[in-house]
């Protein structure tokens, strides 16, 4: 029987999603960090001229939203004051015209991969929520070529400097792994968002994010919506970046617009609730 949203805001975790939350806790907390050292003392080297343009890869999970991906979020990305970028977009098995919308737009930096079968969600809403996209998210993170991995939506807006802003912001201060702030449209106010975490530095949303290429290690877990608090698989991420000990900072500026889906006025969980009712 499928939960109301009510009772998914207030489910109870099973035996199997203690076990399984616990598990990958306990085993992220002992390896990521001295697999972070390890990737660190092989690769921060290559990151010591503050002056260079390296390739940045922008990643984009996507599913069934080709148009408003190549009307919306692509002309956004590819019109960026820096251009030695690329594009990996990686549908979640897309059975829309996703593919050829995309090789329409004849750009040799964009490129896209279908996985051959959708990844498995949760049935019950919220928690689909939590982890929708990880399964392409984490395709594109093997895929991606660049030195530095910005993400998006594949419904957001990026400023024209966000990509410019960002990478200098993180070559001057010698971070690891930077966000910002974004705009998001609800109910037709504009808000400017940020977060602050008890556990960490203040960082923003997910489409806000850049990171070096070596942090690609810290994957998206599948199974973070079983736990019993910060179930979203982006935050998720970049709490156990923190407890790791990767250097982040945060910027105070908004550089990325998260607007509404045609046919709704808002964004985020209020969104995906209306769209699956």
């Amino acid at each position: 029987m499928k939960l109301s949203i009510s009772d998914q805001k207030n489910r109870r975790r099973t035996i199997q999603d203690r076990f399984i939350s616990g598990i990958n806790s306990l085993r992220f907390a002992v390896t990521e960090p001295v697999i972070l050292r390890i990737a660190r003392a092989r690769c921060e080297q290559f990151y010591s001229n503050q002056r260079e343009d390296p390739l940045v890869s922008v990643m984009i999970p996507t599913y069934n939203r080709g148009q408003l991906l190549v009307d919306r979020t692509l002309p956004s990305i590819l019109a960026q004051t820096y251009q030695n970028l690329e594009v990996v977009i990686v549908g979640d098995c897309c059975p829309d015209n996703t593919a050829e919308l995309i090789a329409k737009i004849k750009d040799p930096r964009v490129r896209f991969f279908n996985l051959p079968k959708r990844g498995q969600y949760p049935e019950d809403v919220i928690c689909r929520w939590f982890v929708a996209g990880v399964e392409p998210a984490n395709k594109a993170l093997k895929l991606v070529r660049g030195k530095w991995i910005a993400f998006s939506d594949d419904d957001d807006v990026f400023t024209p400097d966000h990509i410019e802003t960002l990478l200098r912001f993180a070559q001057k201060e010698r971070y690891e792994f930077v966000s910002a702030l974004y705009e998001a449209e609800r109910n037709g106010k504009r808000v400017v968002v940020g977060y602050k975490s008890n556990e960490s530095p203040e960082y923003a949303g997910h489409q806000t994010w850049l990171w070096r290429s070596y942090l690609n290690l810290f994957t998206y877990n599948v199974h973070c919506w079983r736990k019993s608090w910060n179930c979203p698989a982006d935050i998720d991420r970049i709490l156990r970046m923190h407890v790791a000990g990767v250097r982040m900072g945060y910027l105070d500026q908004v550089i990325t617009y998260v607007l509404p889906r045609l046919g709704l006025s808002t964004v985020g969980l209020a969104a995906h609730e209306i769209e699956c009712e």
